[in-house]
């Protein structure tokens, strides 16, 4: 049987890259399946650099984390540039942020020059702040790597905030560290692959817990306290649709690369997507169900037959996932919103032909979703009534 290492979420694939060039960067919008329409989408932000998650403020403003676009536009002469994971030249910049739409509908960033890196050329591939959370008075921020710690070292200064949880309460005058998830990884490094890149967390009862799509672990974050590891997801069974790896048919496996972690609220679990490494296989990925109540805990199958699932969030008991690619990121990031139903394999298409959707917020029953997550410039955040 043939391995291959799943990339995270480091640079969503040359295919998500090669897609863009064929999808453009409109949005196109299909309806349901029978189980019921939303609302036209509207966009409520727009120009956004790569961004990903997103959450709502106790004051009902909407954060957003743009992964960033390296160096593109800044004019820096002489980035810090070197081979990305897909073999093209990735640069170093401060282009990553964090952008904010009040309840007026007024876009902002009020938090910027944060680290990122994407490709050279045109800013894609981009791995920076990926994830954002505010309790009214401090921003916490969870910012990706796709690398190890000699990868981290490597970089300049600004740099080693990557693979860290910060938080500040100044408007990023300061950060200070929550945790170092990069480090932590390389310490405990559970299957015996030392990269991290923290992509998705979770605030609840106290604690952030934290989906590393590069060590493929939840890991549990007290705001003072140790780093502990929840949980970690072992690698799938898949087979290639053919070039590139080994010929069609050819059994390999796929690594589990967990996305986000969402709870419905009343039954204090937590609930974890997860994106799949190549071959990105139609189907193949699974939410999880993991219930921190019980003695060491393990994840159980929630639901099935999901495809590269970025992100999740619960409308009361109705669960719905972003799934980046619909039939598979080789095929483009032409994405959905789907419901999904405990138990069930067929979950329920809300809205598709979404141009690489990413992050999901719920609010006041209202669908928040940011799409063109691979691009600068191109992301957008939609609203649709669920």
């Amino acid at each position: 049987m043939t391995k291959r290492r799943g990339i995270g979420l480091v640079a969503l694939t040359s295919a998500a890259v090669i897609g863009l060039s064929v999808l453009g960067t409109g949005t196109a919008f299909a309806g349901g399946d029978g189980h019921g329409s939303p609302d036209t989408p509207t966009t409520i932000a727009s120009g956004l650099n790569n961004p990903r998650q997103l959450s709502f403020t106790p004051a009902g403003e909407l954060l957003i984390a743009e992964a960033g676009a390296g160096t593109v536009g800044t004019g820096d002469s002489n980035p810090k540039c070197t081979t990305g994971p897909e073999d093209g030249t990735v640069c170093f910049g401060d282009t990553g942020a964090v952008t904010k739409v009040d309840r007026r509908g007024n876009q902002s960033r009020i938090l910027s020059d944060l680290p990122s890196i994407a490709n050279q050329a045109d800013g894609t591939q981009a791995t920076g702040p990926s994830d954002v959370y505010s309790d009214g008075r401090n921003v916490s921020l969870l910012i990706g790597l796709g690398g190890n710690l000699q990868t981290r070292a490597d970089l300049p200064k600004l740099g080693k905030m990557m693979g860290t949880l910060v938080r500040t309460s100044d408007n990023g005058r300061h950060y200070n560290t929550i945790a170092d998830l990069a480090a932590y990884e390389a310490k405990t490094n559970p299957i015996h692959d030392v990269d991290s890149n923290p992509v998705g967390m979770l605030y609840t009862c106290g604690n952030y817990v934290v989906a590393d799509a590069g060590g493929n672990t939840i890991v549990k974050v007290p705001s003072r306290g140790k780093v502990s590891t929840l949980a970690v997801l072992g690698d799938l069974d898949a087979v290639s649709p053919g070039p590139p790896g080994p010929p069609a048919g050819n059994p390999m496996e796929a690594q589990a690369v967990p996305t986000s972690v969402a709870t419905m609220g009343f039954d204090g679990a937590y609930y974890i997507s997860q994106l799949t490494g190549f071959p990105f296989q139609k189907g193949l990925a699974n939410i999880y169900r993991l219930d921190p109540r019980k003695p060491n805990p393990a994840p159980t199958e929630y639901a099935r037959n999901l495809t590269n699932v970025t992100d999740l969030a619960f409308n009361g008991r109705d669960l719905y996932a972003v799934q980046i690619s619909t039939n598979g990121l080789r095929t483009g990031p032409t994405g959905s919103v789907v419901k999904v139903h405990p138990g069930d394999a067929n979950p329920d298409i809300v809205l598709d032909g979404l141009f690489a959707p990413y992050g999901i917020a719920i609010r006041n029953g209202y669908a928040y979703v940011t799409t063109g997550s691979v691009a600068p410039g191109a992301g957008q955040v939609i609203k649709f009534k669920l």
